[in-house]
This record gives C-alpha cells, sequence and structure tokens, in this order.
C-alpha cells in the first residue's frame, strides 16, 4: 500500500507542476531542493507515474555513490509499500535488485556509463535524474555530457532532470538548455528545521591535513566535541569525518561512551549501512560517516551533527605519476549540506569544528573532479564515445590539456586507443570491465601469465585497497582477504568473482601491437614481455588457473600483476627502505599501519627487497620522496618485462661530479640497470655535455686572468651606459650566448681540463661589435688607461658603478678637469692618493676639489710626506710621480 501521508509531506510537491512543466516543453529542467524535501524519493516516482499521476514512464535515477543508490530504492519501495526490485529497483556495481517490473531503477553513475556505452539510446528509458549533481563527480558530469550528446543525435524525446540542494543552477541550466537557451529552472522551498550553530574550533593550533594524512589531535579534539553534543543536547549524533582511518580513530576515543557508536562509510557491510538508515531502537546513537552522509540519506534520529571540516578528495600528482585520495577542506557547500542532516526531522544542532572567522575563507563549491584527478578513465570513456578530445562534449568545466593528453599517453601504453586517439577493440573491452584502465589491462595481460581467477584476485586487490591493518606487502594482504571474515575480505570476494566473469568473458587477446609507446608517466607497454606476446591469441582460460606462470607463487603472482598495473611505479633499491621508481620518483617505505606488529621499516618483507612493484603511494608533507603504501616484491625479470615500453639502451654522455662522463647505458624508464665506459663518445652529445658542465659550474671553469677580467668590466660598462650594439656580460648572459664567443674551444674541449685552459679574455673579444664597426672605438669609449699630466697611463676600474682612476695626488697637478669616457657622458671617479698610495681623497669634480678640498689635504699630507710638493695653487704646478728633490734635478 502507497503511503501516501508521507508522500503528500515531502515539500518538493509544490513543485512538481512546474517539473511536468518544464520536461513536456524543453524537456531538461534542473530541481533545486534543499536537504529532506523528497527529491531523491518523490519526484521519480511521480515522473513514473507510480503514484497515480501522469503516464507510466520508465526513470533512471544516478546516484554518486552506492550507499545512496541503495538507500534511496529502499525508501521509494518503502513509500509503495514494496520490497526492492519490483517497480523499484537498483544496480550498483556487483548487485542488482531488479525485476520486469521494475519502472523507476536507482544506480550508480558509474554503472549509467557503461549502460550508455553498450547502448546510448537507452532503449525503454524516459526519464533520466542525475542526482546530487553539485558534487562535480567526474562520472557524473561525464553522464550528463553523454546524456546532452544522446538528446542532440538520437533521442531528443529522452528527458533529462538535474537535481541538487546546492548548486550552480544558472550553470547547469545554460548546460542542460544547449543551442536552445538555458533549461528551466524548478525550485523547491525545504521545510527543514532550524539548525543551530555552534563554533568549536581546537584550543591549539592543529597541523594542517595533508595527503592522507590528519593531525591526531584534531581527531582527538573531534571526539571531545562528541562528548560535549552528548551533554549538553539530546538525539543521535552524525559526526562527518574524512575517511575510514579517521572514523575508527575517533571510534576508539569514543569506547565508554552512553551510546552505541556505529561507522557508515562507502566500505561498511551493507547490513551495517542498512541498520544506520533504519534508525535505532530507543539506544542513543553516534553515526560516524564520510561524506557518503552528506546527501541522498536520512538518518533518523539524527539532531545533532559534528562537522570535523574535511573531506577526501582524487588528486593526480602529474609531475610524480601519483593518484591517490588527499584531504582537504571541506566546501561552504558540503558544509550547508552536512548541516542540513541535524534538521530533517526536527530542530538541531552543529557543531564545526573551526573558527567562525575560517568560514569565509572556505571554498564555496567542491572542486570539480575533471580539473584534478587522473582522467585516464574518462578519456577511455570519451574516446569509446567516439569524441576521443572531449570537444564535442557538453561539460561544465572542460579537461585540463595537460591532464588529457598525459591520459592519452597511457591509454596509448596500454593498447586502449591508437595513434588518433579512438578506442581499439581492447580499449573497449577494458572501458567494460568497470575498473580503472590500467587495472583493466593488468587483469588482460595478467590472466594470459597466471590464469584469470589469480589475476582478478589481485585486481580486486587494486581496486579497492585493503585496509592498513592488512599490512604493506601485496602479497599478504592478498593472504589475509583469502582467510578473512571482515567486511573488506567479502566485498573483496566479490569483486574478485566478477572480475574474473568479466575477464574471461570472450574479447580481444591481451597484449597491444608492438611499438605503443610509453615515457616515464605513460603506464607502461601493455605486454607483459615475450611471453605474453607469443601467447597473445590464446586467451585468458575461462574462470581457470590457466597461464604461462599458472603456478606460480602469491608472491610472484602478485608482482606481476601489481607491475602490469603500474609499470612505471617499478622501484629499485636504493639504500636502507629507499628506492627509485621507473617514473624518476624516490620512494620510502612506510609503516604498514596500526594492528600489524610490523612496519616497513623493521619487520615488513618489502625492507630487504631488491625490486619493487609500488601499487599505492602517497607522497608525505615537505617530502619529495613517495610514500610506499602497498608493495609486492618482484625480479628484475619482472620489472623489465611488465615495464617494457620503458627500456632503452644506449650512448649517454654528460656532466656528472664536475667531469664529463661517457657511458654506454641499459635503463628502465630512470632506474639505471647497467652500464659501462664509452671509449668514443659522440662528439656531438660530448659538446652538449661540455657546455652543460659549463652553465652548471659557470663561467669559473675558464681561465680568467687579470687582463680578461678588466676586458669584461669594461665590456659591461658600455652595455650598462650605452647600450646596443654593446652585448650582455652577465653570467647569464654569457652562458646562454657560450657558442657564440666559446665554439671554437668548445668544439675542441673533452673533460674539464680543457675548459679551464680557454683564455676567457681572448675568446671575449670575439662578442666585440665587429660587424658594425663599434668595436674600432672600444679604446675610445671605455680606454683601458688613462694618461694623466705626470705622463704616466694609468690603468681604469670599472668593475664598480663608476669607473676608478687611482692615482697619486702630485701627478694631476695642472689638470683642470676630471676625465670623461663612453664619449663624454660618463665621468670618471679619481681616487686621489697620498705619495705612499693610499687614499687621500675621492672626487667626480676635480676642479671643485682643486679649488675647496685640497687645502685641507694639503694641511693634513704636507707634514707627513715633506720630501714631495705641496704647492699652494695646484693648478699651475708641475705635475710629478717623483719628490721635490728629483723634480728640480730633472
Amino acid at each position: 500500500m502507497i503511503a501516501r501521508d508521507a508522500l503528500a509531506q515531502l515539500p518538493v510537491r509544490t513543485a512538481l507542476p512546474a517539473l511536468r512543466e518544464a520536461l513536456d516543453g524543453a524537456g531538461t529542467a534542473v530541481l533545486c531542493a534543499p536537504p529532506g524535501t523528497g527529491k531523491t524519493t518523490l519526484v521519480p516516482l511521480e515522473l513514473a507515474g507510480l503514484t497515480g499521476a501522469g503516464p507510466r514512464r520508465r526513470v533512471l535515477v544516478a546516484e554518486p555513490r552506492r550507499i545512496a543508490a541503495r538507500a534511496a530504492a529502499r525508501r521509494m519501495a518503502w513509500l509503495l509499500g514494496e520490497k526492492t526490485g519490483e517497480q523499484v529497483g537498483f544496480t550498483v556495481r556487483g548487485e542488482r535488485r531488479a525485476g520486469p517490473r521494475t519502472t523507476v531503477e536507482v544506480v550508480t553513475t558509474g554503472v549509467l556509463l557503461q549502460r550508455l556505452q553498450r547502448d546510448p539510446e537507452l532503449a525503454g528509458v524516459d526519464v533520466v535524474v542525475l542526482d546530487e549533481c553539485h558534487e562535480r563527480h567526474l562520472d557524473a558530469d561525464t553522464c550528463a555530457a553523454f546524456l546532452l550528446d544522446v538528446r542532440e543525435t538520437l533521442r531528443p524525446e529522452l528527458r533529462l532532470v538535474a537535481a541538487s540542494a546546492t548548486t550552480d543552477a544558472l550553470g547547469w541550466a545554460r548546460l542542460l538548455g544547449g543551442s536552445d537557451g538555458a533549461a528551466q529552472v524548478v525550485e523547491a522551498a525545504g521545510v527543514s528545521h532550524p539548525v543551530d550553530v555552534v563554533w568549536a574550533p581546537p584550543e591549539r593550533p592543529v597541523r594542517p591535513a595533508h595527503g592522507l594524512r590528519v593531525d591526531p589531535a584534531l581527531l582527538t579534539h573531534v571526539a571531545d566535541v562528541v562528548r560535549r553534543a552528548l551533554r549538553e543536547r539530546s538525539g543521535d549524533v552524525l559526526c562527518f569525518l574524512p575517511g575510514v582511518g579517521e572514523i575508527g580513530r575517533v571510534a576508539g576515543e569514543l569506547a565508554g561512551v552512553d551510546a552505541e557508536v556505529l561507522q557508515v562509510h562507502g566500505r561498511a557491510p551493507a547490513e551495517v549501512q542498512d541498520a544506520v538508515l533504519a534508525g535505532g531502537d530507543g539506544v542513543r546513537r553516534v553515526v560516524l560517516a564520510t561524506s557518503v552522509a552528506e546527501s541522498s540519506l536520512t538518518v533518523p534520529g539524527v539532531r545533532v551533527v559534528i562537522d570535523s571540516g574535511l573531506a577526501r578528495v582524487p588528486r593526480m600528482d602529474h609531475a610524480r605519476g601519483l593518484s591517490a585520495l588527499t584531504t582537504v577542506r571541506a566546501s561552504r557547500a558540503a558544509a550547508r549540506q552536512r548541516a542540513g542532516r541535524a534538521g530533517r526531522e526536527a530542530p538541531g544542532v552543529v557543531y564545526r569544528c573551526w573558527a567562525e572567522g575560517e568560514d569565509a575563507r572556505l571554498p564555496a563549491f567542491p572542486e570539480p573532479e575533471i580539473k584534478v584527478a587522473d582522467l585516464t578513465a574518462f578519456a577511455l570513456q570519451t574516446a569509446c564515445w567516439g569524441d576521443p578530445s572531449a570537444s564535442g562534449l557538453a561539460l561544465l568545466d572542460p579537461p585540463p590539456a595537460g591532464a588529457l593528453a598525459a591520459a592519452r599517453e597511457v591509454l596509448t601504453a596500454i593498447g586502449a586507443v591508437d595513434g588518433d586517439g579512438r578506442a581499439t577493440p581492447r580499449g573497449a573491452r577494458m572501458a567494460r570491465m568497470g575498473v580503472h584502465p590500467r587495472l583493466a589491462r593488468a587483469l588482460l595481460d595478467g590472466a594470459a601469465e597466471v590464469g584469470v581467477k589469480r589475476a582478478a584476485e589481485v585486481v580486486a586487490l587494486l581496486s579497492e585497497e585493503p585496509p592498513r591493518a592488512y599490512g604493506d606487502d601485496l602479497a599478504a594482504a592478498w593472504r589475509t582477504a583469502r582467510r578473512g571474515g571482515d567486511g573488506y575480505a567479502a566485498r573483496w570476494r566479490q569483486e574478485a568473482r566478477r572480475l574474473a566473469s568479466v575477464g574471461a568473458e570472450p574479447g580481444v587477446a591481451p597484449g597491444v601491437a608492438r611499438g605503443s609507446g610509453g615515457g616515464a608517466d605513460s603506464g607502461g607497454s601493455a605486454g607483459s614481455g615475450a611471453a605474453v606476446d607469443a601467447r597473445a591469441n590464446a586467451g585468458a582460460g575461462a574462470g581457470a588457473n590457466t597461464g604461462a606462470n599458472a603456478g606460480a607463487s602469491d608472491d610472484v603472482v602478485a608482482g606481476l600483476v601489481a607491475a602490469l598495473a603500474f609499470p612505471e611505479r617499478v622501484a629499485r633499491a636504493r639504500g636502507v627502505g629507499g628506492y627509485l621508481m621507473a617514473s624518476g620518483t624516490g620512494a620510502e617505505l612506510a609503516g604498514a599501519g596500526p594492528g600489524t606488529g610490523a612496519r616497513a621499516g623493521d619487520g615488513s618483507r618489502l625492507r630487504d627487497a631488491g625490486w619493487l612493484a609500488v601499487a599505492v603511494a602517497d607522497r608525505p608533507v615537505a617530502s619529495v620522496s613517495a610514500r610506499v603504501r602497498l608493495a609486492a616484491v618482484i625480479d628484475e625479470e619482472t620489472a623489465r618485462a611488465a615495464a617494457r615500453a620503458l627500456y632503452s639502451s644506449g650512448e649517454e654522455v654528460g656532466w656528472s661530479d664536475g667531469e664529463v662522463v661517457a657511458r654506454t647505458v641499459t635503463r628502465l624508464g630512470a632506474i639505471e640497470l647497467s652500464s659501462r665506459p664509452l671509449a668514443a663518445p659522440n662528439p656531438e652529445l660530448l659538446r652538449d655535455a661540455v657546455v652543460s658542465g659549463l652553465r652548471r659550474e659557470g663561467l669559473g671553469l675558464l681561465r680568467w686572468s687579470p687582463a680578461a677580467q678588466a676586458l669584461r668590466q669594461r665590456m659591461a660598462f658600455l652595455h650598462r651606459e650605452v647600450g646596443a650594439p654593446w652585448p650582455d656580460m652577465s653570467d647569464a648572459a654569457l652562458l646562454e650566448r657560450a657558442w657564440d664567443w666559446l665554439g671554437i674551444e668548445l668544439g675542441r674541449a673533452r673533460r674539464r681540463a680543457d675548459l679551464e685552459r680557454i683564455d676567457a679574455g681572448q675568446a671575449l673579444n670575439r662578442l666585440l661589435p665587429w660587424a658594425t664597426g663599434d668595436a674600432a672605438r672600444f679604446d675610445t669609449l671605455a680606454p683601458e688607461r688613462i694618461e694623466v699630466p705626470s705622463g704616466s697611463h694609468i690603468r681604469v676600474d670599472y668593475g664598480g658603478e663608476q669607473p676608478v682612476l687611482a692615482v697619486k695626488l702630485q701627478e694631476l697637478f695642472g689638470w683642470h678637469e676630471s676625465p670623461r669616457v663612453a664619449d663624454g657622458r660618463v665621468p670618471v671617479l679619481v681616487h686621489l692618493l697620498s705619495p705612499a698610495g693610499r687614499p687621500a681623497a675621492v672626487t667626480a669634480d676635480l676642479a671643485s676639489f682643486w679649488r675647496d678640498g685640497y687645502r685641507s689635504v694639503r694641511a693634513e699630507l704636507r707634514g707627513r710626506y715633506p720630501k714631495h710638493p705641496w704647492p699652494e695653487d695646484p693648478t699651475t704646478a708641475e705635475p710629478t710621480r717623483h719628490t721635490s728633490a728629483r723634480l728640480k734635478r730633472g
């Protein structure tokens, strides 16, 4: 029996006429409805005609998460007085409850993508509702783009609704409206109860979250706030935390509280999720949840929300080729969604674990995944759709060009796309497997080596990272999962069976065409060595442990499959606990996690391994190296086979440790496998190495005589004061033009000693502006020496900001004006020296000095140097280098 009283109380009912009108007209609409209004439950039932209003239509509802899909289907079935699988069903990866009577089906966005690839027309479907589109998951954005393409080219009658509680409504309206203008935005007023906000920042500063690390002090504070809320407020408590690890830690700190502590996250068993969503039985509850509880779910009895202010999102580190989840500050939109959970059934309160002053600095909305995540799976989806560049797709945000190019390199290397970016038959099969293309490659090629069942089991481990308690050794984690009775082990078995089934389906044989390339970030080759190519047509052996290495140990199988999935992460040991990955990124072993009793630094099997296949790694804050969190021990042969496209052999001539080094080297990406000295290196490579050394160590490698230094200073002076055509003499400029003035010498240089013999002054003469004729005026514009009245030729120092002439005062008698250079533009700064060569005065205006300064200098020095002339009028006196007596003798 339909629960009409419950349906009548849902506020979204008032918006249904406008929604129907929009869909009957343009066929698209944006539905904005606050949490708790019934947009996820009543709207699909109404559009399907299951409540008695309107014609019957088949409705597909896409949710971003499995837990939300199951919960929404159960709620709608309850409203109809039925069980799921009848008129309302759901399909998530590995689980389907739907039958011939199913009219409303709730699916994850990933499942919807698979269906669109198999059947772009979505035959039999009349309406698609994209729920919670504000979360901007990559799959959801891709689904929207594909559906709009379907409406434009195949099925203009297909109705499309983008539904959310908090979203960029105008942006979605423009997207869905296409060339016909913006789609109609239908808003439903909410009747959620008031929610008080309590700001509860930690008393002491906590370290910002980075990667997967959250300061334990913050988690302790969150647990304290939960206890405070239990004392101050009534009702159940819903606490938002970024991930499973943080949930477990806070749960441990809440041991002994007078309430039932429950944990809700994507990995939680379905029965646990069901129990939480079903409500309590009189016992007060504390529900610790990830962002899966932000939307689409109503947790009965919740009156209090504790918000840690953190969220976990995917990020791609393209520089290191690492894709992983990272912890970020939750957006203001997410904070509103979380707070709304407290007001679904009655007035409530939210405790926010940050200062009120920080709130305005939070991002307004979550960052779209398409901007920051690994785009390899997206690129394969668009290639299979027939638009490899995604340029023809309607997307709110275009994919970053660099990230998309990197994704295409991976797909080309694993044989999923051809040279034009079009999906190959092998790529189409990979796209249907429901895992990342890297893992699909590992399943296909690994099956030929070790059998589809064992390959599927390892890929299942890689598709959902095992709990930290399983340890850091992939093979050991595999054995733990096989005998485990926890929720993860149950999900792993289910996924392994699914993957074994899809891996055994008839399709494209393993291996790719020879010559498919791959760089350090490309994902390597698709074949697992010559053996894979030789058996390329043998298939995987449906469901059996057949394959070239079917009898291999778990360690060998785990290592091979992990290396096939992440060939650029095969790593060789360098020192204790340190490794270098083929991508060029350094890696260090991390702790195996709580509860294992072993850490990679002491008891782990990985510690003494010469080679590893790194499956999971992240980069700690302020660290240049990645941290290995899950890996398998392999040998060099496996590494070379799995990362075959990264193998290279050739001459390497470079500058290392202050000298030219010439070798024949074999490498696996950045890993040097072997080397031997090269007797007759390529002259071009040799010259490049010498220039590289000069640029790395600087011009000090050359021989700079005092004359060379002076020449450089004179030329630098003219560049500064006159400009063109006088060249720049800075280190950077000279190194940039090294071939222009050192070409002959560099061409002959073979080692460091050859550079040290080069006369820099002689080479610098080549940079004088000979072509314009200005070089002939060099000695006039910047004379090396200036003749003074005594007849001496005194060297000019051009090393400072102003040219300096340091000369004994008596040698300038009779000189009325200071000398000038650069065609008279720049006065020379005269350093007047005593007879002993010590500074007596400095002037750039000699006439002024004779008039005003000479008298005091004469008074001070005449008694100290009586043998030298000190005339009263220096402008008429005879200049001399000698004493008064010598001057009289002539």
